[in-house]
C-alpha cells in the first residue's frame, strides 16, 4: 500500500513565487487574514507577552502508573446493553488526489482502538482509493479541488459541500481536520467553512497536517475554542510560534513557550510532538515520554490524530458522568500519546528498522489491552 504524507512538503518561496499555484496560496492567505467571518474575528494583538517571572513553568511528566490510571478512567466498558455509536463516532476531513494514506491511517486507528464508526470526507479522486484500503470506513466523496470547479460554480459547490457535511455533523463526537488534505486554495476554503460550522455545533476538533497550515494562516478559525486540539510536528510548531508569538522556537524554555502559545491562541490545547510530547491548554503543561520507538516512519502523526480524537470523545462522555481530574482535551491528548507510543514500541520489538505505520496500527489493539484490559 502506497501512502504519502502531506505534512512533509516544503513551502515554496523565493524564485518560485511566480508559479500560479503559489499565487493562489497567497490569495488564499490574504482572504484568510482579511476576510474571515467576523463572528470569529480574533483580536489585533495575537499575544500579550506576560510579565517576566523568576520561575519558569515546570512540566509534570506522565509516569506509567498515572498513564494506566488515565486510560482506564476514560475508556468505556464493553457493555452488551450498549448500541452502535455509543463508543464513539469519528470523522476525518482530508484526503485528495496526492494523499490518500493519511486519512485512512487516522480513521482506521480510531476503529482499532474501539470507536464504533469512522467516516472520511475526502475529494472524489481520493474516495475510491481510500475505500479500497478498508470496507470498515464510511467514505464521503464530497470535497472539491480548484481544477474540478469553474469560477462561476465555486460558491454554489462550496455551499453543497457544507450542506452535505452539515447533515452528519450532529452525529459526530469529534472531527479530525487535515490528514492528507493538501493545500489547494478552494479546498481549504471549503474546509474553513466546515471548521466554522463544527465550532458553531460545539463539536471537538483535532487539527493536524495541512489543517495546521490552514489555521496558522487564519487563527480566527480556532482561537478561543476550548474544544480545539492542535498536534503540530517540529516544522508546524515553528510556524505557529512565529505567527502567534512573533518569535522563534525556544527549546531551552519549551514548556513555558508552549504554555504561552496556548494562551496566545485563547486556550486551545496543543500537543507538541517530539521525543517527549508536550501538552498544554494554557493552564498547565504535561509531558509524555514513556514507551516509544526510535523509528520515524511517516504516518505516525495520523495514528496519533485518530487516537486523540477518540480518547477526547470518550473523556467528554466520562466527564458528564463523573467529574474528571483534567479537562477532556488534555486527557485525550495524554491518552492518545501514551497509546501511540505503546503501539510503536510493540511494533519496533518485532520489525525493528522495517517498522511501518501499518505495523503500528496492527499493535493498537494489543497496546490497548495492555493498558486497559477488558474485564
Amino acid at each position: 500500500m502506497t501512502t504519502n504524507s502531506s505534512s512533509s512538503r516544503p513551502i515554496r518561496i523565493g524564485w518560485m513565487l511566480g508559479f500560479s499555484s503559489v499565487t493562489r496560496r497567497q490569495q488564499h492567505l490574504i482572504r484568510c487574514l482579511g476576510g474571515c467571518n467576523n463572528n470569529y474575528r480574533y483580536t489585533t494583538t495575537l499575544y500579550n507577552h506576560p510579565k517576566k517571572e523568576n520561575k519558569m513553568q515546570s512540566v509534570k511528566p506522565i509516569l506509567e502508573a498515572e498513564a494506566l490510571s488515565i486510560i482506564k478512567s476514560i475508556t468505556p466498558t464493553l457493555d452488551p446493553s450498549r448500541h452502535k455509536g455509543q463508543a464513539g463516532k469519528i470523522a476525518v476531513v482530508g484526503g485528495c488526489r496526492e494523499y490518500t494514506g493519511a486519512p485512512y491511517f487516522s480513521a482506521i486507528s480510531a476503529l482499532k482502538i474501539g470507536a464504533d464508526l469512522s467516516h472520511v470526507f475526502c475529494t472524489k479522486d481520493a474516495a475510491p482509493v481510500i475505500k479500497c484500503y478498508s470496507p470498515e470506513l464510511i467514505v464521503h466523496p464530497i470535497l472539491e479541488e480548484s481544477y474540478s470547479v469553474s469560477d462561476d460554480e465555486k460558491q454554489s459547490r462550496a455551499a453543497k459541500v457544507l450542506a452535505e457535511v452539515d447533515k452528519w455533523m450532529e452525529r459526530f463526537d469529534c472531527l479530525v481536520i487535515g490528514p492528507g488534505l493538501g493545500r489547494d486554495p478552494y479546498l481549504l476554503d471549503c474546509v474553513s467553512d466546515i471548521i466554522k460550522r463544527a465550532r458553531q455545533s460545539n463539536v471537538p476538533m483535532v487539527i493536524d497536517g495541512d489543517g495546521l497550515f490552514l489555521v496558522t494562516n487564519c487563527l480566527d478559525l480556532v482561537s478561543g475554542y476550548p474544544l480545539a486540539v492542535l498536534t503540530p510536528n517540529v516544522n508546524e510548531y515553528k510556524r505557529l510560534v512565529q505567527k502567534v508569538l512573533s518569535g522563534e522556537v525556544d527549546d531551552q524554555n519549551g514548556p513555558q513557550q508552549l504554555l504561552n502559545l496556548s494562551k496566545g491562541m485563547g486556550g486551545v490545547t496543543i500537543l507538541r510532538k517530539g521525543n517527549s510530547d508536550l501538552i498544554s491548554n494554557g493552564e498547565t503543561v504535561r509531558s509524555v515520554s514513556i514507551f516509544g520507538s526510535p523509528r520515524r516512519c511517516g504516518g505516525q502523526g495520523d495514528i496519533l490524530s485518530g487516537s486523540v480524537a477518540l480518547f477526547l470523545s470518550w473523556a467528554r462522555q466520562q466527564d458528564v458522568e463523573s467529574k474528571l481530574s483534567m479537562c477532556p482535551t488534555m486527557l485525550g491528548c495524554i491518552a492518545g500519546s501514551i497509546l501511540m507510543r505503546k503501539a510503536a514500541s510493540f511494533a519496533f520489538e518485532s520489525k525493528k528498522r522495517s517498522t511501518l505505520t501499518s505495523d503500528i496500527i496492527e499493535c493498537l489493539g494489543k497496546s490497548m489491552e495492555a493498558l486497559s484490559p477488558v474485564n
